[in-house]
């Protein structure tokens, strides 16, 4: 039986549950304000732009560095549906990592319907296979690689937990990947597949499903965080709870809403220095301060 509960769900009711930009009023204002923030980010912050990581036209990546030596590393991977969206719109999350010592690289991805959700999972590894390989160069430690992603980013953050890297290149060690955070992650596809709001542009087979999917997965030996926003809609909390039901609390530590939040307005408290995204990710980076702040003000998990 797979992960998903109901083998047959209203189509109209999934379309209501995943389509957040109908279910969030101001969402059209948000993504501006993510924009205005990202071009200032970009035009503050020490980065490099588009540096190449593969051979297609949308395989480039910004990297934002810091004065730290050996950084620990933070991938960030956009949302959007595998179908919208790009690295341009979410450099707004990497300035407060990088004053607390992460190298932040962002990667671009193909997107759907142009391309397949298989390939796209083939080019986010492509980007991590980049990083450990030259985040030296740029002042990071490829030995201490975390990967956060929101929403589509989340799956593919949670699938590249799952990546056997050595068949990739005999350079690259098995866990090359150290931890990573989904954040209102999609870890089980099927619902998508049933959507027509989503299902027109993703054209998921069953075995797309199978093959995509976290939670049909086994579990990894590198732990996920998995978050999402405490206003999120029923199923969003669902796929939350259902990493940790399929892969177990020993990989997924971590398995919370976050209070008052959205779909979108999670990445808010992702780039507030205070926030509880925030400070867990720098938990798996190695942070120190930022992982004693954790202890101290809400316990391990």
């Amino acid at each position: 039986m797979p992960p998903y509960a109901d083998p047959k769900p209203d189509p109209a009711w999934l379309d209501a549950q995943y389509n957040n930009r109908a279910r969030i009023a101001d969402s059209a204002d948000i993504f501006q304000r993510w924009q205005r923030a990202s071009a200032l980010s970009r035009e503050r912050s020490p980065c490099r732009l588009d540096l190449v990581y593969g051979d297609g036209p949308d395989e480039r990546l910004d990297l934002f560095t810091t004065t730290r030596a050996k950084a620990p590393v933070l991938v960030f991977l956009h949302g959007g549906y595998w179908r919208s969206l790009d690295k341009a719109d979410h450099s707004f999350v990497a300035p407060s990592f990088v004053a607390d010592g992460a190298l932040v690289v962002v990667p671009n991805y193909s997107l759907c319907p142009a391309t397949s959700m298989d390939r796209i999972l083939l080019q986010t590894a492509q980007a991590l296979v980049w990083t450990y390989r030259n985040a030296a160069l740029h002042g990071g430690d490829p030995q201490r690689i975390v990967v956060i992603g929101h929403s589509a980013g989340g799956q593919l953050a949670a699938m590249l937990l799952c990546c056997l890297w050595p068949l990739l290149g005999s350079d690259l060690p098995a866990d090359l990947v150290k931890g990573a955070m989904a954040i209102s992650g999609l870890h089980d596809l099927e619902p998508l597949r049933r959507s027509p709001y989503l299902q027109r542009d993703l054209h998921l087979s069953p075995a797309l499903v199978r093959k995509l999917s976290p939670a049909y997965l086994p579990a990894p030996s590198a732990p996920l965080y998995a978050v999402v926003g405490g206003l999120e809609s029923e199923e969003f909390l669902r796929q939350n709870r259902l990493i940790r039901k399929a892969w177990g609390a020993k990989t997924v530590p971590v398995c919370e809403p976050i209070a008052d939040c959205n779909h979108l307005t999670i990445l808010h408290d992702l780039a507030d220095p205070l926030g509880r995204c925030h400070l867990l990710v720098n938990e798996l980076l190695g942070l120190d301060a930022a992982a004693a702040g954790i202890a101290a003000t809400y316990g391990k998990h």
